[in-house]
């Protein structure tokens, strides 16, 4: 049976932490910041982890990092 290949934009965009959850960077930094509140901008920085409701879906995407 072939190797499994990693869907190469998700491996860009998660990690795996140590005890095997995945972190994900937030949504909507990328531009038109000046009309979002600092407090929402300071947020945003931060990352976060991805749901258990996605989290078999993004698994799948990355079938060696496990």
């Amino acid at each position: 049976m072939p190797k499994m290949k990693t869907h190469r934009g998700a491996a860009k965009r998660f990690r795996v932490t140590g005890t095997g959850k995945i972190k994900r960077s937030k949504a909507y930094k990328g531009h038109l910041l000046t009309s979002k509140p600092s407090k929402r901008a300071r947020g945003l920085r931060k990352s976060t982890l991805v749901t258990e409701a996605q989290y078999d879906n993004v698994k799948k995407l990355l079938p060696y990092m496990f």
